[in-house]
């Protein structure tokens, strides 16, 4: 189980994980959107997760959304790294209905992300471009590599959870146990 907590003047969060848990979750953020993607996250990761954030959510949902996914990379980083026995490389394709997102992940202890998702307005009340502002927080702050890639579709609920999806299941693969492995890398380290 790993955890993290962070307190701001705008958002008071905290999240429990286990990264290879049965994929249960419990979700409380503030943003209903949002509550939904991560409970989607945690089922395809087959990862356990607890998220529980207040936030001034008054203004608008930014600032909890971004520092939730901080917080939730922070835990993580806590179990992945130093990476060892782990697969380290994973992508998915995720289809729902009309929509097709892609999404391949290096575990490398490096933040960076190509977010090519030309998507805009609202799914409900979630602003779409908050979605961008999660994965870049989330790959900057666990660290790894990303690259979220749309390829069709034109529901905005279905594409923002395809990609959701496609995180979920690439980070499953990129976490599958390789005894073989040891250190993923031919520097030694990562």
């Amino acid at each position: 189980m790993v955890e993290a907590k962070r307190k701001t003047k705008e958002t008071d969060i905290e999240v429990k994980a286990e990264i290879y848990g049965s994929g249960k979750s419990t979700i409380d953020t503030g943003v209903g959107f949002l509550d939904h993607m991560l409970e989607a996250l945690a089922r395809h990761a087959h990862m356990d997760l607890e998220v529980r954030c207040s936030g001034d959510t008054h203004i608008d949902d930014h600032h909890s959304v971004e520092d939730i996914a901080i917080v939730i990379a922070e835990a993580l980083k806590q179990g992945v790294y130093p990476a060892k026995n782990i697969e380290r490389y994973g992508n998915a394709t995720i289809v729902m209905d009309e929509a097709s997102v892609s999404c391949d992940i290096d575990l490398s202890n490096r933040g960076y992300i190509v977010y090519d998702m030309p998507i805009g307005g609202k799914v409900g009340d979630f602003d779409v471009e908050l979605a961008e502002e999660f994965f870049k927080s989330f790959a900057l702050n666990l660290p790894l590599t990303m690259h979220m890639i749309y390829n069709r579709g034109t529901n905005k609920h279905h594409i923002i959870e395809a990609s959701f999806k496609a995180l979920a299941v690439a980070l499953r693969r990129a976490l599958s146990p390789n005894l073989n492995a040891g250190i993923p890398s031919t520097k030694g380290t990562l």
